[in-house]
């Protein structure tokens, strides 16, 4: 990549490495980098950290010579990711949050904020590649193990046309090798784990903050009450966590959740994923709305895969586009997915698009 003078990128620099090796190598590019921390919203019951994540971004910027900015998008975060999410277990679905922060804040209010500040570019320390011919089009990040697309199926021609991933094309030992080179102090800091900006946490804890806990049955796949749990709506299908079993035959065999029932409170357990077909529906396929392809639409009879958990099995699968609105994913076999899940398609490395399980 040859130099960029004059260009201007705006780095979302989150005190971790991978921003801070991103910020590094497009400084080295030519382009006049400015760090940014993006600041969201965190409950009282969650330790803050936010404050000392901060203090690394500085102090990255600092070391690199670049101007630090704060980016404030606690009203976007409240209301894009975490009251997204509230709402959405309480209808009895299964949101990604991480997909709803990148949509509603860092490819949302960042870019804004960017943009009025006079950036031709926004950066962040995702493992994806973007690249362009006729049209942009985003393929999955060498390191298979970090590989962030599945988060990211939401981006647009118009987001890749001005955001820019340094990291995409390396493996983390890479990127740690490199923040060693530039004497970055964050070379050996772990990786953050957890939702994005929240952290770590125990996502039933922090829903029961908000939702009322409702005792309900647990039931194995003959009807029969073997158990309990605090309530249907915290709950995933595949989960194998979270519920208490008082009569079980066989202790050797983890049990799953493979259906729930909102309306009567009860969650239906087995040891086997993949036999309780709902009568009339099937388990191959998956119904789904709020669609975004980044660059062109699935073929028709082409086999492709999909992910419906992050790094979770690449599935083979047909897509057929029904409408606007409504597209079917056709697995080639039966598979556990839950309402509100993103399933996101691959057309070899090339992340296609994604969409919502209705």
């Amino acid at each position: 990549m040859g130099k960029e003078i004059n260009k201007t990128v705006f780095v979302g620099v989150s005190g971790g490495v991978d921003s801070s090796v991103a910020a590094a190598l497009l400084k080295d590019q030519g382009y006049n980098v400015v760090g940014v921390f993006i600041r969201t919203w965190s409950p009282d019951f969650i330790k803050c950290t936010w404050k000392n994540e901060r203090r690394d971004a500085m102090r990255v910027c600092a070391h690199l010579d670049i101007p630090f900015l704060e980016c404030d998008a606690e009203v976007a975060y409240k209301k894009g990711v975490a009251d997204y999410m509230i709402e959405e277990y309480k209808k009895g679905n299964t949101p990604n949050p991480d997909v709803m922060c990148n949509r509603m804040v860092k490819f949302g209010v960042f870019w804004q904020f960017a943009k009025s500040h006079g950036a031709d570019f926004i950066a962040t320390g995702h493992y994806t590649i973007c690249k362009k011919e006729k049209l942009f089009f985003m393929k999955q990040g060498v390191d298979s193990s970090k590989d962030q697309s599945y988060f990211l199926w939401t981006l647009t021609q118009d987001d890749l046309a001005h955001t820019l991933f340094p990291v995409g094309h390396l493996e983390k030992t890479e990127v740690r090798k490199l923040a060693e080179k530039y004497k970055l102090g964050t070379a050996v800091k772990k990786d953050s784990q957890g939702v994005c900006f929240l952290g770590p946490l125990d996502m039933k804890d922090f829903l029961k903050h908000y939702i009322e806990i409702k005792k309900g049955d647990v039931v194995d796949e003959n009807g029969k009450i073997i158990g309990s749990h605090d309530g249907a709506i915290f709950f995933t299908l595949g989960e194998r966590h979270g519920f208490n079993i008082f009569k079980n035959e066989d202790n050797s065999k983890p049990l799953y959740v493979v259906s729930k029932n909102i309306i009567t409170n009860t969650i239906v357990v087995s040891s086997q994923l993949n036999i309780l077909p709902t009568p009339g529906v099937r388990r191959n396929l998956a119904i789904c709305n709020n669609i975004n392809w980044i660059g062109n639409t699935p073929e028709k009879d082409k086999k492709y895969k999909a992910q419906i958990r992050y790094h979770g099995e690449l599935l083979e699968c047909k897509v057929v586009v029904t409408g606007e609105t409504h597209v079917e994913v056709i697995f080639d076999k039966d598979v556990l997915v839950d309402k509100g899940q993103s399933i996101v398609v691959y057309d070899g490395d090339i992340c296609l698009g994604g969409m919502v399980v209705a």
